[in-house]
């Protein structure tokens, strides 16, 4: 009998909502700002904006806070489309802040004529001046008294492109005196000469954020606005400018954010990592933007999980990595099938075995669901072995290859070392073993019990591949409150790069949608890099959390 699941609070607001018959139907948003790529901290907004309307019906918006057009382009536009659909999401209507700049303008024009409004010529600083502290009231500014007139048509002259950026800004009359200091005459318009990806040339004022964020929720009916806690000062705002301009009244609730241990969520933050070529673009694996977690291997179902985990809270917290980790394993042990790649290679040869090649059955995933299936592997007089698998004077409980040592090859034969070859270096290269031919697996009648099993890879038959093992971007669990820069905490080991790695036949075939488990090695899959003649796997993640605290 499966335990029912207890309502987050948000969840407890909807249905409360949806049963009063304050609302009909339940119509949220997810509104990024397209000024770059969404990260697992976007994924948890994502999820719960558009899975309260898979619950409890209605519809939920993808609308872009386009009022930036500096900061802005189409390519994010559309990788943050294509990240939502990935995970599993699909909105009812595509919007844009800008699809309401006309309307927007006309509102700043009804505060302006409702004595609500005025144009403000003061500089940043003499702005800042009068602002006031927490503790201390600001002051008004010397122009705060303007004509309704002079307002209307200065601000008429500023969409018409009459002055430069900065000379002048619109604010909002509310309180100077306010004990939020973003109620202190906030800017709801500002002068920037740069061409919008969508609306080109037309405008060269726009709406701050503050003032555009809840009339868009309000022109498209939204009657739950999620945001995280940051915007709880906000709300006063944002409720203000609802009631002054008496249009539809949607209501905003705050959630606490995603913060996860060793990364960092700052969208400035990761542009910064981005431009300085500290990482490979923004779906670089080891970034914790959703297109790279997919480029890593993760899947959605391993994110929609993650975030149902951590829940919905009203408190910030910090989120263990490790978790996010658990929740890949947790699916792809059930999705993923086994194969073997041999990462570090030395040779075994086999002395005694004259059959030429042998073809051995593998199980595919024994803990599938649908039983997983088997697959055919070629096994041969010479193998690939992991160096590790092999020690020359062997550690007190080893029980895998040393001189005199028996183990069992994974789907094969037990194997007893013989002797071994080194290089002018004292490295090992070779390892001779003879076989038992009566101990194959599925019918081993050899009576021989052995502890250890490797992997391997028949050498005439395997093919090469460059394998890409990732770890943890940050030495430090929470980068952002180190002293200093942020970036004299990025791990120097968090990409080795393994050229020449030897793989099973069969993974030629490998698909950018397939996860595999490498076996002894960790979960994998097929990179973008990838070509005919060059394959590449990404270490998704390890088969257990093998990452050391620093002390």
């Amino acid at each position: 009998m499966s335990e029912e699941k207890s309502l987050n609070f948000i969840e407890e607001i909807v249905e409360n909502d949806l049963n009063s018959g304050k609302y009909e139907t339940l119509v949220t948003r997810f509104p990024p700002e397209p000024n770059g790529y969404l990260h697992i901290g976007h994924a948890k907004a994502i999820c719960l904006n558009f899975g309260l309307t898979q619950k409890y019906g209605g519809y939920t918006n993808l609308r872009f806070d386009d009022t930036n057009p500096v900061t802005e382009k189409t390519e994010y536009v559309n990788s943050q489309q294509e990240d939502i659909k990935w995970l599993g999401f699909n909105w009812k209507n595509e919007l844009y802040a800008s699809d309401y700049f006309d309307e927007l303008y006309s509102f700043a024009v009804k505060l302006i004529e409702k004595g609500l409004a005025y144009v403000d010529e003061s500089s940043a600083d003499e702005i800042a001046a009068l602002k006031g502290t927490p503790t201390e009231p600001g002051k008004d500014s010397p122009y705060r008294n303007r004509s309704i007139e002079e307002n209307l048509d200065i601000f008429t002259r500023m969409k018409n492109g009459e002055f430069a950026d900065g000379d002048y800004i619109l604010r909002a009359k509310i309180d100077m005196t306010s004990t939020n200091m973003l109620m202190r005459d906030p800017i709801i318009y500002r002068i920037k000469h740069a061409e919008h990806h969508r609306t080109g040339n037309k405008w060269c004022i726009y709406p701050m954020y503050d003032f555009a964020h809840g009339q868009s929720d309000s022109i498209e009916n939204i009657t739950h606005s999620i945001c995280t806690l940051e915007y709880v000062s906000h709300r006063e705002l944002y409720d203000w400018f609802i009631e002054k301009l008496e249009i539809f009244p949607s209501k905003q609730y705050e959630f606490a954010r995603l913060n996860l241990t060793s990364t960092v969520m700052s969208k400035r933050k990761l542009l910064q990592l981005v431009n300085e070529n500290l990482v490979n673009g923004w779906d670089d694996p080891r970034m914790p933007t959703i297109s790279g977690l997919r480029r890593r291997g993760f899947t959605p179902k391993s994110i929609r999980e993650f975030c149902e985990r951590i829940g919905i809270a009203k408190r910030e917290n910090l989120i263990e990595l490790s978790l996010l980790e658990f929740c890949i394993r947790e699916d792809l042990n059930k999705s993923a099938n086994r194969v073997m790649a041999v990462l570090d290679p030395i040779k075994l040869i086999i002395t005694n075995y004259e059959k030429g090649t042998e073809d051995l059955i593998g199980e595919n995933n024994p803990e599938a669901e649908d039983g997983g299936g088997t697959r055919v592997i070629p096994f041969s007089k010479e193998l690939w072995i992991e160096r590790e698998d092999f020690m020359e004077v062997p550690a007190k409980k080893w029980f895998r290859l040393a001189p005199g040592a028996n183990v069992r090859l994974k789907f094969a034969y037990i194997v007893k070392c013989e002797d071994f070859v080194k290089d002018e270096n004292g490295n090992v290269t070779e390892v001779h073993c003879t076989y038992i031919p009566e101990s194959k697996s599925g019918n081993d009648t050899s009576g021989i019990n052995v502890k250890g099993t490797i992997h391997w890879v028949s050498a005439p038959h395997a093919k090469t591949a460059e394998i890409r093992l990732y770890d943890r971007l940050f030495t430090s669990e929470t980068p952002d409150a180190e002293e200093g820069d942020f970036k004299d905490y990025l791990n120097a080991e968090s990409l080795t790069v393994l050229p020449n790695a030897y793989i099973e036949p069969a993974l030629a075939d490998a698909d950018l949608e397939s996860r595999y488990q490498f076996i002894r090695k960790g979960y994998f899959c097929l990179d973008r890099d990838s070509t005919a003649d060059k394959l590449v796997f990404n270490r998704t993640v390890t088969l257990k959390d093998t990452f050391k605290k620093p002390n």
